[in-house]
């Protein structure tokens, strides 16, 4: 059976700040589980297969069923349901919070994060296995159980249609349906294998629908690098734009972190034109993912060309230009002497950026796409580096096991869950009777602050302070968030509140005052926040965004998400610490009210670009307002952002809508118009704190029996559609939505509703 490990690093490759504090990995233990155990695992399996095209997300129940076992909470009371025609009683509301908290508590890891999947991308495992592949270490890295559970998840996640998706409940895709194809031949399943001829009927969506050629820009690169395609049908990536003066309006360091990460190691393998040993396999998918003899395809038409079924973003003439130029003119320059001298100090610099990634996050990357780039261009430059070993040794963090098998997450959201955890529990006022829950997770939040900046001169590397800042996972990983700095920092000043005898002793304030200085650092000139760095470059260079199934990834930006997190936490701060910084805190909260005021739509919403969508950026932008004294009554933005909830609230109760809303920028209902507990969650929230219930409360009232009525026996809430999303186009699961965000919401409606 497979066990997760928590906050354990073992071996010479493994570095750490704080003692793995929030690591989660999983390992297959064969002699683990009694019969009755893994009969249960089985079901498990087969109940998914059963029902995946209905529920495409797993309930990630092996994480659970290990974790109830070593945590066992003993007998709860029965669950609560309450009648259409009956009145929400402050005993139902307590009962259902108790059974949900006493079942959140029991799935707490004892470093005191909550471990949970964070994943839904169909583009994040394949590079992996490529490269292992192309590296030889495929076998080594990868054990015949977990080739067996990734197997297993592909053809989970395969459409009807025969096709894959970007995303699990994404339509099929070129760039999904390549690269899962491409994965199973790698794994061992011949070109006529899977259960219905799976592999035949991936196969005749890829070539029905124009074979590889037709792969977005990030696929073309992992199918040259395996060699199933060829370098000159890639647009550039030259590495010599490390080499620009920084003052340059293009130049790599004013990217957005996520995309220059992407491209700089991507920079390096385009420039040695790295390509793996052509196998016989690699042979074979020549022949099977393209209509036409693979040596017959028009390389230099293929390097514009994108299925249909994967253009979100297309390129504009003036990008097609730039590519044009750089390919038939400046590379064959520049890959002649003398200007080939010109190419090896950029592939040097290029590397020396890969190396400060690797060190400052403890070789786990700022993320997945990036953690195998990095990987592979340090095998490239020495495949007996320290450098390539201990990338090897981060591998397992990022994988994830669930019934519907092994996947590959984003990294993890440890800390990000936990925050949002810590103040669902601490809103229903009973943490007295949750003490050892909230000691874990204060322990958590003290550990995982980042305490040192990056090494060296970080500036000279385009790095920003940290020193202060939580992360989105973990102490290690080292990249903070604006969003995540602000959550942390409510935490810490919640809990210092509180008597240290119940959670332990407060965070030392000096810390707190690294927080908010990172924090400050942030704030744009407009009064938005970005999320990772200061916002750095001109709008219009996103016009050259390469990748054509994401928008809005070149450069950064403010989100309204940020924004209201981050006036949250200084608010918070201003009045636990008036004395410190105060005027440059009232300053940066008046200009992020003002943001927030000025990005809502005209139907009363906000756009989110982290959460599906118009419900998620709604719930941020009515907290940051209300936090700051903005109420029903004193707030036309906020009358018009109650109005817009109350408009999309279902015949059920409910709230629900679709990752559509957030491709197509207009509200979707899910199909169906079925509602999700988080959704109906942020919803309430928002008009619970906006003042809604002074006006109106039924609305209130008919949420909160469809949440008190949807809980499970065991206490928990159950899994329904994806509710993160990222760059406009990609879901992205958060298994501990479905429990925080009812608890939360449940929690403010007994202490300001029920019980008010």
């Amino acid at each position: 059976m497979w066990r997760l490990k928590i906050a354990e690093g073992h071996g010479p490759w493994l570095t750490t700040t704080n003692n793995h504090i929030g690591r989660q990995h999983w390992e297959f233990d064969p002699d683990a589980g009694t019969p009755e155990e893994r009969a249960e695992v089985e079901r498990a399996r087969e109940e998914f297969k059963k029902n995946r095209f209905i529920i495409k997300q797993s309930s990630d129940l092996f994480m659970r069923m290990q974790l109830k076992k070593e945590n066992p909470i003993g007998p709860i009371s029965e669950a609560v349901k309450v009648k259409d025609e009956e009145e929400i009683t402050e005993e139902a509301v307590k009962t259902t919070l108790r059974r949900a908290i006493s079942f959140y508590s029991a799935i707490q890891a004892h470093d005191g994060h909550w471990p949970a999947e964070s994943a839904g991308p169909l583009f994040f495992l394949p590079p992996l296995v490529i490269a292992l592949y192309v590296i030889g270490a495929l076998d080594a890295i990868l054990s015949l159980e977990h080739q067996k559970e990734i197997i297993r998840y592909l053809y989970n996640h395969q459409n009807k249609d025969g096709g894959w998706g970007i995303h699990i409940e994404g339509h099929s895709s070129m760039f999904g349906s390549c690269l899962s194809y491409i994965v199973l031949r790698l794994l061992g399943e011949g070109p006529e294998g899977g259960e219905g001829k799976a592999m035949a009927r991936g196969r005749k969506w890829i070539l029905d629908h124009g074979g590889a050629v037709g792969i977005p820009s990030w696929g073309k690169f992992w199918l040259t690098v395996l060699g199933v395609y060829d370098w000159e049908g890639c647009n550039p990536m030259p590495p010599e734009f490390w080499l620009l003066p920084k003052f340059f309006p293009i130049h790599p360091g004013k990217m957005l972190c996520y995309c220059r990460l992407v491209y700089m190691p991507m920079s390096y393998l385009y420039g040695k034109r790295f390509v793996g040993q052509i196998t016989k396999i690699v042979q074979s998918l020549r022949q099977e993912l393209y209509p036409q003899p693979y040596y017959e395809i028009d390389w230099n038409k293929a390097r514009n060309t994108c299925a249909k079924e994967d253009l979100y973003y297309p390129h504009p003439l003036m990008q097609d230009i730039l590519w044009g130029f750089l390919h038939h003119i400046a590379e064959p320059i520049l890959m002649r002497w003398p200007f080939t001298m010109m190419r090896e100090k950029a592939l040097r610099i290029a590397m020396e950026h890969v190396h400060y990634e690797d060190e400052n996050t403890r070789y786990i990357c700022i993320g997945c796409v990036e953690k195998v780039l990095c990987l592979i261009a340090c095998y490239v430059e020495d495949p007996n580096s320290e450098a390539y070993k201990r990338h090897l040794a981060r591998i397992p963090d990022y994988f994830w096991v669930a019934e519907d098998g092994l996947k590959m997450q984003s990294f993890g959201c440890q800390m990000w869950d936990a925050a949002f955890a810590i103040q669902a529990i601490l809103s229903c006022n009973l943490s007295e009777e949750y003490g050892p829950t909230l000691w874990k997770a204060h322990d958590y939040v003290k550990a995982s602050q980042v305490r040192e900046n990056p090494s060296g001169d970080y500036t000279k590397m385009y790095r920003h302070t940290n020193k202060g800042a939580w992360t989105f996972s973990m102490q290690d990983h080292g990249w903070q968030v604006s969003d995540c700095t602000a959550e942390g920092l409510k935490c810490a000043l919640l809990f210092s509140q509180m008597p240290p005898v119940l959670v332990g002793e407060k965070i030392e304030t000096e810390r707190l005052y690294d927080a908010v200085n990172v924090i400050l650092s942030l704030q744009s000139s407009n009064g938005g926040f970005p999320a990772w760095e200061p916002q750095r470059a001109y709008r219009w260079l996103e016009k050259f965004n390469p990748t054509e199934f994401f928008e809005d990834v070149l450069i950064e930006r403010e989100y309204v998400e940020c924004t209201a997190s981050a006036v949250q936490g200084l608010a918070l701060f201003k009045k636990l610490h008036p004395g410190h910084r105060t005027k440059e805190i009232e300053s940066c909260i008046s200009k992020a009210i003002k943001y927030i005021e000025d990005t809502q739509n005209p139907n009363g919403s906000w756009y989110g670009c982290w959460g599906i969508c118009y419900t998620y950026g709604t719930w941020f932008a009515v907290e940051g307002l209300v936090a700051c004294g903005k109420n029903y009554h004193n707030s036309p933005t906020l009358r018009k952002a109650c109005e817009f909830l109350l408009s999309k609230q279902l015949p059920d109760g409910g709230w629900g809508e679709s990752y559509l809303s957030s491709s197509n920028k207009v509200y979707t209902n899910l199909e169906g118009n079925r509602s999700t507990l988080v959704q109906t969650s942020w919803a309430l929230l928002s008009l619970i704190n906006a003042g809604q219930a002074e006006i109106d409360p039924n609305p209130i009232h008919r949420g909160v029996k469809l949440l008190i009525n949807s809980q499970m026996e065991d206490g928990d809430f159950p899994q329904q559609e994806i509710t993160g999303v990222f760059m406009k186009n990609c879901t992205l699961n958060y298994s501990s939505y479905r429990n925080i965000f009812p608890i939360w919401a449940l929690g403010e409606y007994c202490c300001r509703v029920a019980c008010a």
